[in-house]
């Protein structure tokens, strides 16, 4: 009789009661599913692996020097077609670092037996630096004995920006069996590696360059004829203006 009356009871039951228990049960299984330490056991922080592959990844950009040093023999009138030609390539990297790489060293030995050729060279070293339109202001030339040598060398430095690339090839996980969705050690690093070896400036990635101050001369010119009304562009030729097109 028990029986009878419970079975009638659920069936009179308003639908609403019958739909917020099962609702019930549903979130009640689910939660019991989703229990930590059942599917993935131990402490996951989304933070440490969301973190970004510039700061996982770091480029380390660091001061190191640059250094030439050229031997001139006793003797010599100058430097010689191959010194002159390191020269050349040492100074144009000297121009692409920017004002960041600081001022030119120049050493030029003193006492040695090849001091007058040095000093001769030291005079190409200068023509070459007004070739690559090096300011003289940046260069500093010191001399510094070097007792009886022969063929003292003459020793040209500056500080110059290194990037550093990270190491990569850290696999801990194996992403097959990963179901957390989340970057792995190893993101990244490959285009911070190739970003590190390519920049043709390390100094950029510590900030944006210097902007050159504005050529005020044809900034005056557009101006004043702003002033009067006339058109601020520049007069075309004859020869740059186009002519009729042939049809």
């Amino acid at each position: 009789m028990t029986a009878k009356k419970s079975l009638r009871a659920r069936l009179l039951a308003p639908a609403g009661t019958v739909a917020t228990g099962l609702m019930l049960a549903t979130i009640a299984t689910g939660l019991s599913g989703c229990r930590p330490g059942e599917e993935e056991p131990g402490v996951h922080v989304a933070s440490w692996a969301m973190i970004d592959a510039r700061q996982r990844h770091p480029i380390v950009v660091t001061d190191q020097p640059a250094n030439l040093t050229l031997r001139v023999a006793a003797g010599a009138g100058g430097l010689t077609p191959a010194q002159r030609a390191q020269a050349i390539h040492f100074f144009r990297n000297y121009r692409s670092s920017g004002t960041e790489a600081g001022r030119l060293a120049i050493g030029v030995p003193s006492g040695s037996d090849n001091e007058v050729s040095s000093v001769r060279a030291l005079a190409d070293l200068r023509a070459i630096v007004r070739d690559a339109g090096i300011d003289e202001a940046n260069i500093q030339v010191r001399p510094y004995r070097a007792g009886r040598e022969a063929s003292a060398p003459i020793k040209i430095s500056y500080a110059r920006f290194v990037a550093e690339a990270p190491e990569c090839g850290h696999w801990p996980d194996n992403l097959a069996h990963d179901r957390k969705n989340l970057p792995y050690a190893n993101f990244g690093c490959a285009s911070q590696r190739n970003l590190a070896v390519q920049v043709a400036n390390p100094a950029d990635l510590l900030g944006p360059r210097t902007m050159t101050p504005a050529p005020a001369d044809r900034r005056e010119v557009v101006h004043g004829r702003y002033v009067k009304g006339l058109p601020a562009g520049a007069a075309k030729s004859g020869d740059e203006r186009l002519g009729p097109i042939a049809r």
